[in-house]
Order: structure tokens, then sequence, then C-alpha cells
């Protein structure tokens, strides 16, 4: 078991010269490996991580997705799980998730504690994360599955508190989740507003389509940005 090494200490010191990373959110209930060469053969060449996950994933489509990314790839493959039995050795990391913006015991526990025996035994790097999660306008399947509901963009304190409480917990990375298929990304006020008062990096995904909306994510303060829904509908940023 690995905690917080290279991967982590790379998104560290991309923070800290002001790099911007941009990973791809691979969903593998979504995930299409007759087109695997041609989709990462598209894919913008400004992407530094695969993120790996989905919230209704087996963990036999999980595996079998990340077998299948690594013949086409060689960047980071980081899994983002949605519950515990989407941890599969064949990738480089996971976000170690709570969600903390939620108060289902569920999600801020005990999926945790359910991937222990797994972990204990896994060469995997885990990166503990909080993942707050942001009113992107419409129910996405985070809320749905975790039966939680989002903060509102409009309290910009409680999104900043909740961001805080989670450095303070021993987080390393927070991420600020508009939710897949988001009609409106995280606000660029909201995301200003949580990096400055952090000191750990910035993740800020769902809802973000265009360049100029990841132009805007990346001035308000995003470490890395995360998109899936757009890559998955052939766009090229």
């Amino acid at each position: 078991m690995i905690l917080s090494t290279s991967i982590y200490k790379d998104l560290i010191s991309a923070a800290e010269k002001e790099k911007k990373l941009l990973a791809v959110l691979i969903d593998p209930d979504k995930f299409n490996s007759g087109e695997a060469e041609d989709f990462f053969r598209n894919l913008p060449k400004n992407i530094t991580h695969i993120f790996v996950g989905g919230s209704t994933a087996e963990n036999e489509d999980t595996q079998f997705t990340v077998n299948t990314i690594k013949k086409f790839s060689s960047l980071p493959v980081i899994l983002f799980p949605g519950d515990h039995s989407q941890i599969t050795e064949e990738a480089d990391a996971i976000l170690f998730l709570s969600l903390i913006s939620g108060r289902n015991p569920e999600y801020l526990i005990e999926q945790q504690v359910r991937s222990v025996a797994r972990l204990r035994q896994s060469s995997l790097e885990i990166i503990p994360t909080g993942y707050i999660l942001i009113d992107g306008g419409r129910e996405c399947a985070v809320e749905r599955v975790s039966q939680t509901r989002p903060i509102s963009q409009n309290d910009i304190e409680k999104i900043t508190d909740t961001a805080l409480a989670g450095q303070f917990s021993g987080k390393k990375l927070i991420y600020l989740e508009a939710g897949s298929g988001a009609s409106v990304p995280v606000a660029s006020k909201v995301i200003s507003a949580v990096k400055r008062a952090l000191s750990i990096p910035l993740i800020v995904g769902g809802g973000i389509r265009t360049g100029i909306q990841l132009e805007k994510a990346y001035e308000a303060g995003a470490d890395l940005v995360v998109i899936g829904t757009a890559f998955e509908e052939g766009a090229v940023l």
C-alpha cells in the first residue's frame, strides 16, 4: 500500500509551478473498447491524466477499461470510484474519495472502510480526496446514488468552509464536482473563493464543454480540470 507518493507529488509540483493539468474521465459503463484506439488518438495533446470511474460501474468493467486504456496510453490512470467494488490493481492510483458535502455515512466513511481489505494488499497510490458536490443545474448520478443534495453555487461560504474542513481533516486534494452532464459548470467565483482558502491542489469537474469554459476554470484557480461528457461526445478542446 502506497500513500500519496509520485503522482501526488507531481500534482503538488504542477500546482506550485502553476502548470495547469487536464484529465479525461472515462466511465466504464460507457466505454467502447472497439473505438478505444481512435478515441485516444483524437484526445487533445494537453491531457495529462486519465480518470476511470462511474457511479454504477462493475468491478469487471473497471478492470477491463483500465487494461484497455493501458494498451493505448502511457498517461497515469487514476481510479475515481463510485464505490469500493470499483478498485482494480491495474490502475496507477486511486482518489480515496469522501463525499464531504453530504451527510450520508455510506459515502463519508462506510464505503472507504469496505475498500481497505483490498487496498491494504494493493500497490495503488492512495490519495485522500475531499469530494464536494456542487449544484450543476440538473440532477446527476452522484446525487441519485449517494442520496445527498449538492451545495448551491450561491452558498460560497458553505462550499469554502466544507473544502477547508476537508483540508483540516487531512485530505490531500479537494474536488469540486458539478456532476456528469451538468448544464452549468462550477462558477469562477466559487473556484476562486475555494482556491484562495486552500493550501492543497484543487480539482474541478462537471459541465465543462468548451475551451472558453476550460480557460475560465483555470483562470479562477483550478489546478486540474476533469472533462468527461464533452470528450465522450467527440469534442476536442
